[in-house]
């Protein structure tokens, strides 16, 4: 028959609730131990789900490289695309333009509303812009349609202006301007009218600031409204590895030459993503406090323990019990109300990942306060993302603490010598 080692049996025997004073301490100090754990994952998970959700997004709206020439217009691009698509890392390359507009809504009635997002110019055939964004998969109304004057609007954009799929609009661009401003020069008063373009499309790429500030339309479109003629800004180029684009910008760099200049994803987003790396850290840190709050509450309840069975200790030191035995014994009782801690807050924390957006709309509806703006956030729900590796560290380090929290009252008991811990009662 299994027999547990006298320590380790009487450890859990004066665990035992008994409705004392002791008892309710120890539920305080599990139920600390098991909202630390839980507050830490829940936490953790959701950074790390921004940081990943973020990339994403990032990453299918923008490419992973954008190679510039240095006198800013690049010319002949499709020789520079060929050559670049010779890398056997590269997946897919493609020209874009790039620029600020400023677009006029034309409502039926009612005043017209004004807006200044970027435009960007892209392939009109949504399979070859499949390979460089994820534009074409992310149309929620209407239909990829460049073609003529057909343009593309996110969907926040769309709900700022009034706009739905058929509606005309007016884009006011640098060559608008221009012709404006020759005008002025020269003394004519002519009327110069604005391009009007006809919304086919509004997509969604899950991330409010694209939504909110782009509008695509076809190549050619592009570089009428900036006088390009056949020139572009740039190319965009995915890789198969978006975490190597460094690497890749110094190999493309060698091979296209000192005319060109390249910069990565991550430099052209590094600010934000910078952000959100030192805010999931200083959250770690922050958040470990609860336990080690939870930990002062465990060194509590064992000195007070120690102190209620000081005749007891001195009993067991009377018949031969050893130091390390009675270290042990009270060594594992923060042990044990460690390892109870963390295995309910890791189940805590993994329920409250799993329903964190259930939660957010229940909150909503209670309190009527949007507790997770997309206008602020840039996403519809909540994102998270749990890592083992994440989970190891906050189980394995409260796990540690709650141990030598109970260290020092352990010791302390070990070292009461027989005669003195009698000598009470």
């Amino acid at each position: 028959m299994f027999r547990l080692p006298i320590e380790l049996f009487l450890a859990l025997r004066y665990l035992r609730p008994k409705r004392t004073f002791v008892s309710v301490i120890t539920l305080i100090c599990v139920i600390g131990v098991m909202l630390g754990v839980a507050v830490l994952i829940i936490v953790i998970s959701v950074m790390t789900g921004f940081d990943q959700q973020l990339r994403d997004k990032i990453i299918g709206f923008n490419a992973h490289l954008k190679v510039y020439h240095h006198e800013e217009l690049l010319r002949d691009y499709s020789e520079v695309v060929k050559k670049i698509l010779t890398h056997t890392e590269v997946v897919a390359a493609s020209p874009f333009v790039l620029g600020q507009v400023i677009v006029k809504s034309q409502p039926a009635e009612g005043r017209p509303k004004v807006m200044a997002p970027v435009v960007r110019g892209c392939s009109s055939d949504p399979k070859e812009e499949s390979k460089v964004s994820s534009i074409p998969s992310s149309i929620v109304s209407g239909e990829f349609d460049l073609s003529g004057d057909g343009v593309l609007v996110g969907r926040a954009f769309a709900r700022k202006m009034g706009l739905q799929t058929g509606d005309i609009i007016a884009i006011y661009s640098v060559a608008t301007m221009e012709r404006i401003e020759q005008s002025r020069q020269e003394g004519v008063e002519s009327a110069v009218l604005p391009d009007d373009y006809e919304v086919r499309g509004i997509f969604d790429v899950g991330y409010y600031e694209y939504n909110e500030l782009f509008l695509v339309t076809s190549m050619e479109n592009a570089q009428r409204l900036y006088g390009l003629d056949d020139s572009v800004h740039g190319i965009i180029v995915n890789v198969r590895n978006p975490e190597r684009a460094a690497v890749m910008r110094r190999e493309l760099g060698e091979m296209l030459g000192p005319d060109f200049v390249i910069s990565t994803w991550m430099e052209d987003n590094g600010d934000i993503l910078d952000a959100l790396l030192v805010e999931k850290q200083v959250m770690f840190y922050l958040l470990f406090f609860i336990m080690i709050v939870a930990a002062f509450g465990i060194t509590s309840a064992l000195i007070t323990f120690v102190v209620q069975k000081t005749r007891e200790i001195g009993v067991l030191k009377a018949l031969g019990a050893a130091n390390g035995q009675v270290l042990w014994l009270f060594l594992s009782q923060g042990l044990f109300v460690g390892v109870t801690g963390v295995t309910a807050g890791y189940a805590l924390g993994l329920l409250g990942v799993a329903y964190r957006n259930e939660f957010l709309h229940f909150m909503r509806r209670i309190t009527g306060f949007q507790l997770f703006p997309e206008s602020i956030y840039n996403f519809r729900d909540l994102p998270a993302k749990i890592v083992p590796g994440d989970l190891a560290i906050i189980c394995g380090a409260s796990l540690v603490i709650c141990v030598i929290a109970g260290l020092i009252p352990a010791w302390n008991a070990s070292r009461l010598k027989p005669v003195e811990a009698l000598r009470h009662e």
